[in-house]
């Protein structure tokens, strides 16, 4: 499970509909929809509900919701702690 597609699934699960969450992440629609796709071929099951107007979480995505978002938020966290630890190359106290 990669982070783009994490990054990829929350979008899309925020936004609910493809064209939107491409744009909010800077992408075209058809590398989005493969990278949900890529996901639900990894993990064995469907997300999310095709439906007319855009993509509705399904059990399963909700599942994975909770999950996403903490992962991205570490991620975060883990990137600012090393650009502040380059600021300052002192260890944090103990």
């Amino acid at each position: 499970m990669s982070i783009t597609h994490l990054q990829s699934f929350l979008a899309v699960a925020e936004e609910g509909h493809v064209g939107r969450a491409a744009r909010r992440l800077h992408l075209t629609q058809p590398p989005l929809s493969r990278h949900i796709l890529a996901l639900e071929d990894e993990l064995g099951t469907p997300l999310f509900e095709r439906i007319p107007r855009g993509m509705r979480l399904l059990p399963t995505g909700e599942a994975l919701l909770h999950h996403a978002r903490r992962i991205l938020a570490e991620v975060d966290a883990a990137a600012l702690t090393v650009r502040a630890a380059a600021r300052d190359p002192r260890p944090p106290p103990r």
